[in-house]
Protein backbone atom coordinates (compact mmCIF):
# COMPACT_ATOMS: atom_id res chain seq x y z
CA UNK A 1 0.00 0.00 0.00
CA UNK A 2 1.30 3.41 -1.18
CA UNK A 3 1.32 6.56 2.01
CA UNK A 4 1.85 9.55 0.92
CA UNK A 5 3.71 12.01 4.02
CA UNK A 6 2.50 15.95 3.35
CA UNK A 7 5.45 17.55 5.04
CA UNK A 8 4.75 20.53 6.99
CA UNK A 9 2.56 22.68 4.31
CA UNK A 10 1.96 25.35 6.86
CA UNK A 11 0.94 28.66 6.37
CA UNK A 12 4.05 29.97 7.95
CA UNK A 13 6.20 28.41 5.17
CA UNK A 14 4.27 29.93 2.39
CA UNK A 15 5.03 32.98 0.56
CA UNK A 16 4.31 35.91 3.05
CA UNK A 17 4.69 33.16 6.10
CA UNK A 18 7.00 34.37 8.93
CA UNK A 19 9.40 31.74 7.09
CA UNK A 20 8.30 31.51 3.45
CA UNK A 21 9.52 29.52 1.13
CA UNK A 22 9.65 30.60 -2.42
CA UNK A 23 6.97 29.10 -4.46
CA UNK A 24 6.03 27.17 -1.90
CA UNK A 25 2.08 27.23 -2.38
CA UNK A 26 2.65 26.23 -5.73
CA UNK A 27 2.89 22.64 -4.42
CA UNK A 28 -0.37 22.79 -2.71
CA UNK A 29 -2.55 22.34 -6.05
CA UNK A 30 0.05 19.22 -7.15
CA UNK A 31 -0.56 17.19 -3.66
CA UNK A 32 -4.14 17.97 -3.85
CA UNK A 33 -4.04 15.97 -7.51
CA UNK A 34 -2.25 12.83 -6.30
CA UNK A 35 -3.83 12.45 -2.51
CA UNK A 36 -6.50 10.25 -4.25
CA UNK A 37 -3.83 7.94 -5.91
CA UNK A 38 -2.38 6.96 -2.24
CA UNK A 39 -4.08 4.63 0.61
CA UNK A 40 -2.82 6.10 3.39
CA UNK A 41 -2.25 10.18 3.54
CA UNK A 42 -0.59 11.76 6.71
CA UNK A 43 0.76 15.02 7.48
CA UNK A 44 3.23 16.67 9.60
CA UNK A 45 2.97 20.37 11.24
CA UNK A 46 6.03 22.60 12.69
CA UNK A 47 4.33 22.93 16.65
CA UNK A 48 7.36 24.75 18.17
CA UNK A 49 6.40 26.07 21.65
CA UNK A 50 6.95 30.12 22.66
CA UNK A 51 10.88 30.96 22.66
CA UNK A 52 11.93 27.75 20.47
CA UNK A 53 15.75 27.09 20.37
CA UNK A 54 15.56 27.62 16.89
CA UNK A 55 14.09 31.13 16.79
CA UNK A 56 16.67 34.19 16.82
CA UNK A 57 14.57 35.82 19.07
CA UNK A 58 15.27 34.04 21.89
CA UNK A 59 19.30 34.58 21.69
CA UNK A 60 18.96 38.48 20.13
CA UNK A 61 20.53 37.23 17.14
CA UNK A 62 19.34 37.54 13.86
CA UNK A 63 17.90 34.90 11.47
CA UNK A 64 20.28 32.99 9.86
CA UNK A 65 22.89 33.06 12.58
CA UNK A 66 24.22 29.79 13.82
CA UNK A 67 25.01 29.18 17.53
CA UNK A 68 25.93 26.44 19.31
CA UNK A 69 23.74 24.05 21.03
CA UNK A 70 25.02 20.95 23.14
CA UNK A 71 27.13 19.39 21.11
CA UNK A 72 25.42 20.57 17.56
CA UNK A 73 25.34 23.72 15.14
CA UNK A 74 22.10 25.26 15.43
CA UNK A 75 20.89 27.83 12.55
CA UNK A 76 18.50 30.29 13.88
CA UNK A 77 15.35 30.91 12.46
CA UNK A 78 12.17 33.93 12.30
CA UNK A 79 9.91 32.63 14.90
CA UNK A 80 7.38 30.34 13.46
CA UNK A 81 4.76 27.68 13.23
CA UNK A 82 4.32 28.72 16.96
CA UNK A 83 1.84 26.13 18.01
CA UNK A 84 -1.74 26.96 18.06
CA UNK A 85 -1.30 30.08 16.25
CA UNK A 86 -2.39 31.21 12.84
CA UNK A 87 0.82 30.96 11.17
CA UNK A 88 1.12 26.88 12.30
CA UNK A 89 -1.67 25.62 10.46
CA UNK A 90 -2.08 23.61 7.65
CA UNK A 91 -2.13 25.61 4.25
CA UNK A 92 -5.66 26.76 3.35
CA UNK A 93 -6.60 24.58 0.37
CA UNK A 94 -4.82 21.42 0.93
CA UNK A 95 -7.15 18.25 0.89
CA UNK A 96 -7.08 17.78 4.68
CA UNK A 97 -10.23 15.41 4.90
CA UNK A 98 -8.17 13.32 3.46
CA UNK A 99 -5.47 13.37 5.93
CA UNK A 100 -5.99 10.58 8.11
CA UNK A 101 -3.38 11.55 11.20
CA UNK A 102 -1.02 14.44 12.09
CA UNK A 103 2.13 14.08 14.22
CA UNK A 104 3.66 16.75 15.67
CA UNK A 105 7.07 18.03 15.69
CA UNK A 106 9.76 20.53 17.05
CA UNK A 107 7.57 20.49 20.39
CA UNK A 108 10.60 20.07 22.43
CA UNK A 109 11.45 23.75 23.15
CA UNK A 110 15.12 23.26 23.61
CA UNK A 111 15.78 20.66 20.56
CA UNK A 112 14.82 21.41 17.13
CA UNK A 113 13.16 18.89 14.61
CA UNK A 114 13.91 19.00 11.05
CA UNK A 115 12.69 15.30 10.43
CA UNK A 116 9.47 13.57 10.12
CA UNK A 117 10.44 10.82 12.26
CA UNK A 118 12.46 11.81 15.29
CA UNK A 119 14.04 15.44 16.78
CA UNK A 120 17.52 16.41 15.78
CA UNK A 121 19.17 14.54 19.16
CA UNK A 122 17.07 11.28 18.13
CA UNK A 123 15.84 11.20 21.32
CA UNK A 124 12.27 12.04 20.74
CA UNK A 125 10.00 10.17 18.30
CA UNK A 126 6.99 11.99 16.61
CA UNK A 127 5.35 8.45 16.82
CA UNK A 128 4.49 8.91 12.98
CA UNK A 129 7.09 5.48 12.58
CA UNK A 130 5.62 3.60 14.78
CA UNK A 131 2.16 3.97 13.74
CA UNK A 132 3.65 3.18 10.13
CA UNK A 133 4.84 0.13 11.62
CA UNK A 134 1.40 -1.01 13.26
CA UNK A 135 -0.32 -0.60 10.18
CA UNK A 136 2.33 -2.54 8.23
CA UNK A 137 3.04 0.64 5.57
CA UNK A 138 6.42 0.15 4.06
CA UNK A 139 6.14 2.16 1.05
CA UNK A 140 6.40 5.89 1.98
CA UNK A 141 6.05 8.93 -0.88
CA UNK A 142 7.08 12.53 0.67
CA UNK A 143 6.17 15.71 -0.22
CA UNK A 144 6.17 18.94 1.23
CA UNK A 145 8.57 21.76 2.93
CA UNK A 146 11.60 22.12 2.96
CA UNK A 147 13.34 20.13 0.11
CA UNK A 148 16.68 20.98 1.84
CA UNK A 149 15.52 20.63 5.28
CA UNK A 150 12.31 18.90 6.84
CA UNK A 151 12.17 16.23 3.37
CA UNK A 152 15.79 15.85 3.77
CA UNK A 153 16.03 15.10 7.18
CA UNK A 154 13.05 12.94 6.94
CA UNK A 155 13.66 10.96 4.14
CA UNK A 156 16.87 10.13 5.76
CA UNK A 157 15.88 8.69 8.65
CA UNK A 158 12.87 6.59 6.13
CA UNK A 159 15.63 5.29 4.38
CA UNK A 160 17.62 4.45 7.68
CA UNK A 161 13.87 2.93 9.29
CA UNK A 162 14.23 0.58 6.36
CA UNK A 163 11.09 2.11 4.47
CA UNK A 164 10.65 2.09 0.72
CA UNK A 165 10.93 6.00 -0.27
CA UNK A 166 10.33 8.00 -2.30
CA UNK A 167 10.20 12.13 -3.04
CA UNK A 168 7.96 13.53 -5.10
CA UNK A 169 10.28 16.72 -6.43
CA UNK A 170 7.98 18.89 -7.75
CA UNK A 171 5.95 19.07 -4.87
CA UNK A 172 8.37 20.40 -2.62
CA UNK A 173 10.38 23.31 -2.84
CA UNK A 174 13.89 24.44 -0.70
CA UNK A 175 14.64 27.14 1.27
CA UNK A 176 17.98 27.65 -0.69
CA UNK A 177 19.73 29.77 1.98
CA UNK A 178 22.68 28.49 -0.40
CA UNK A 179 22.45 28.31 -4.12
CA UNK A 180 21.44 25.04 -5.16
CA UNK A 181 20.80 23.29 -1.75
CA UNK A 182 17.27 21.98 -2.83
CA UNK A 183 19.30 20.45 -5.66
CA UNK A 184 22.26 18.89 -3.35
CA UNK A 185 19.57 17.57 -1.03
CA UNK A 186 18.04 15.75 -3.83
CA UNK A 187 21.02 14.17 -4.68
CA UNK A 188 21.98 13.23 -1.07
CA UNK A 189 18.44 11.64 -0.89
CA UNK A 190 18.93 9.62 -4.25
CA UNK A 191 22.80 8.57 -3.05
CA UNK A 192 21.35 7.11 -0.06
CA UNK A 193 18.36 5.38 -1.90
CA UNK A 194 15.77 7.38 -1.83
CA UNK A 195 13.83 6.98 -5.56
CA UNK A 196 13.13 10.51 -6.95
CA UNK A 197 10.21 10.96 -9.31
CA UNK A 198 7.52 13.58 -10.57
CA UNK A 199 3.80 13.59 -10.14
CA UNK A 200 3.84 12.85 -13.44
CA UNK A 201 4.68 9.20 -12.54
CA UNK A 202 2.58 8.17 -10.39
Amino acid sequence: MKTLIITDVQLDFLPGGALGIPGGDAIIPIINRIIPKFDHVFATQDWHPPGHVSFASAHNKKPGEIIRVGNADQILWPDHCVKNTYGAELAKGLHKEKVEAIFHKGTDHKVDSYSTFFDNNRKRSTGLSDHLQKHHLKDLYFVGLATDYCVLYSVLDSLALGFKTWVIRDACRAINFHPGAGELALEKMKARGARIILSSAL
